[in-house]
């Protein structure tokens, strides 16, 4: 029996990032993903957003993207674009970067921390008790954790073993995505009707076709032929323009569901495993690697027992909202991008709405990530949100806040009086650090904010407690989020 303390099913952007997460804190995690290597066949999802890259910042890996990918202003709705680049980020842009790159630089990253990945092998099932879960491979090895974290995809054999419910909506529309040749010269770009959008655009190095289309009628079953390929195409362009060498061919569709819980005591579920949308607005990958940061550190603590297990109730209650806000946008979206008299009209009517600051702002925020705000009571405008990236001002001298989120250690950054705050019996798990900010404190649609005089930021870079000269709160804000003190 090989034992580990975590066991994750799916070793995709979602399960790869949760990995991460868990070795920087030094839990014993392994990875079980079906592929025999971390090659996807076609290329997937296509970018990275904001916040995502502010995540990748955290932990010190961001250039690691920003050098395979091609900076632009990848946020839109409904094809309208909504431009970040006054939005108050050191990363006011989107990153245009495949997913089958983004996967390898997360594998060669988990790999450096040293993550046993068992390739070629799937999870058959699973067993929990009270003090573990054993789980089954389909090789026959049996595995022992403390907790299985289901990151293995919309069809998640975790949560449907879990009798997690995944209530929602049956698809609308089927849309077939293809990497091709074709003899024929292409009508190039974007065109819509009834259905909704095609797209035809060139590959790099020129000679492939990369395709997008709607099928003319809902098709279930996610093994398309290039038959249905050519009808696809014939049905929207009037011709197939002679496709032929598909290297890629998979058929997608506008379905939306949420798992109804994303725990059931031992299990959890992360990323497509726990909500599935239209790609519209390439909401996907980023929420999924977004549910990992949330999830990883406080699964950390439970496995060492710093803190108790309720604090795994708060990845339900702060990450379910955010993915139901995502399924509500998604279906929006594509319902606006198809192309009949009535949907362009409002279409239109949208576009010039979001034209305007104050909706510009707002929506751009929230499908780049950067609006997020977990409940965590009122207050100040920075509880719950995620903290700046401020050039400070150290002992050691200038310091850039997310660096010190690169170990995934909460940080208590105290700006007032040297010495003022004492935490000394959460110093195994809160670093303290002094520092000196004379500038503005701005957030994304808010703005400008008072200056607190300290802040207490979690691990995953969202501010638990803020500082208005006395330390009110901030032992509640410890004991919640970082366990009991310690009095050794």
């Amino acid at each position: 029996m090989t034992e580990h303390a975590v066991v994750i099913a799916g070793g995709g952007p979602t399960g790869l990032m949760l990995a991460g997460e868990l070795a920087l804190s030094r839990v014993d995690v392994a990875i079980v993903e079906r592929r025999a290597s971390q090659e996807l066949a076609g290329s997937r999802a296509g970018g990275l957003h904001s916040r995502t890259i502010e995540v990748l910042d955290q932990r010190g890996i961001a250039d690691r993207f920003l050098a395979q990918g091609q900076v632009a202003q990848v946020a839109q709705f409904a094809m309208t674009p909504l431009d970040i680049s006054d939005f108050p980020t050191r990363h006011n842009y989107g990153l245009a970067l495949w997913q089958d790159r983004i996967e390898r630089i997360f594998a060669a990253w988990v790999d450096e921390l040293a993550v046993p990945i068992y390739r070629g092998r799937e999870v058959l099932g699973f067993a929990q008790d009270d003090t573990g879960i054993d789980v089954e491979l389909t090789d026959g090895r049996p595995l022992r954790a403390k907790y299985l974290v289901g990151c293995d995809g919309g069809r998640s054999l975790i949560r449907k073993k879990a009798g997690i419910d995944f209530p929602g909506w049956d698809p609308s529309t089927t849309y077939l995505i293809a990497e091709v040749e074709m003899t024929g010269e292409p009508a190039w770009g974007i065109r819509r009707d009834d259905k909704g959008i095609h797209g035809l655009g060139k590959l790099e190095g020129g000679k492939r076709v990369r395709v997008v289309s709607t099928e003319p009628h809902v098709r279930q079953g996610d093994e398309p032929t290039v038959d249905d390929l050519r009808e696809a195409l014939i049905a929207v362009y009037g011709t197939d323009y002679g496709v032929h060498s598909v290297t890629w061919l998979s058929r997608f569709t506008d379905t939306t569901r949420q798992a109804a819980s994303y725990r059931d005591r031992r299990v959890l579920l992360a990323g497509d495993a726990a909500h599935v949308h239209a790609p519209a607005g390439g909401q996907g990958l980023n929420i999924g690697v977004q549910d990992a940061v949330n999830l990883g550190w406080k699964l950390a603590q439970v496995v060492k027992g710093t803190s108790p297990e309720r604090v795994l109730d708060t990845y339900q209650t702060e990450r379910h909202p955010i993915a139901a806000r995502v399924l509500k946008t998604t279906m929006a979206i594509t319902a606006l991008n198809r192309g009949d008299d009535r949907m362009t009209a409002l279409r239109e009517t949208m576009s010039d709405l979001l034209k305007m600051d104050e909706p510009r702002k707002r929506y751009a925020a929230m499908m780049s990530g950067l609006d997020i705000r977990y409940d965590l009571g009122a207050g100040h405008p920075l509880l719950g949100r995620r903290m700046p990236d401020l050039d400070l001002v150290t002992e050691s001298g200038p310091r850039r806040a997310f660096t010190l989120l690169h170990d995934a250690r909460a940080v208590l950054i105290n700006l007032g009086e040297p010495d003022a705050l004492d935490i000394a019996p959460w110093t195994d798990r809160v670093r303290r650090v002094d520092a000196r900010y004379a500038g503005v404190w701005e957030l994304p649609v808010l703005g400008a904010v008072v200056a607190p005089t300290a802040v207490l930021i979690r691990p995953d870079g969202y501010v638990a407690w803020v500082g208005d000269g006395t330390d009110q709160g901030l032992g509640d804000a410890l004991i919640t989020w970082f366990g009991p003190p310690n009095h050794g």
